[in-house]
């Protein structure tokens, strides 16, 4: 862990100039879950989908002095059931050598202040069954479980399938 005491900590919107920036964030995630083979999404991704016509998300990064020190990749959500907007946090990632010097909680509370600010009121997330280190984390800044929800998804081949029913007739 790095002494950033003596550092000022910046945490700001990012820009199409940091894709690199978030790209690498994403990578942070990857290695620490072992699962770098996997990581498909590239830097032209993350500017075609972030900074284009209709932005995919919103990133803040977090500086420490002049170096990245982490970042949070959120998008904008609705709760039917409670009928208000709030966030989905897709990432938050943390420089290793960062880690327990505060930049996750910094980066955790920025992310809800600028949801606030937008008039969102809540956040949601989701983390990797692997992940302990991060579930211990936001079980520590009072992010609850939620033992009533289960995460589904249809990614590739299912998808596809998915989204081609409608031209069979059902």
């Amino acid at each position: 862990m790095v002494d950033i005491s003596n550092q000022p900590l910046a945490i700001r919107v990012a820009t199409a100039e940091d894709v690199d920036l978030i790209h690498a964030g994403l990578m942070i995630i990857a290695k620490h879950l072992g699962e770098e083979g996997k990581m498909r999404s590239t830097p032209d991704d993350i500017r075609r989908h972030g900074f284009g016509k209709e932005p995919a998300f919103t990133v803040l990064i977090a500086e420490a002095g002049a170096e990245f020190a982490g970042m949070s990749l959120f998008f904008q959500s609705f709760s039917t059931w409670r009928g208000e907007k709030g966030a989905y946090i897709q990432d938050i990632a943390v420089e290793e050598r960062f880690r327990g010097a505060g930049i996750g909680v910094a980066l955790l509370r920025h992310t809800a202040a600028y949801v606030r600010a937008s008039g969102g009121t809540y956040l949601r997330l989701s983390v990797d069954a692997k992940n302990v280190s991060a579930q211990h984390f936001y079980k520590r800044m009072g992010l609850a479980w939620s033992e009533q929800e289960q995460i589904h998804a249809a990614y590739g081949e299912t998808f596809e399938a998915l989204a081609g029913q409608h031209e069979s007739g059902v």
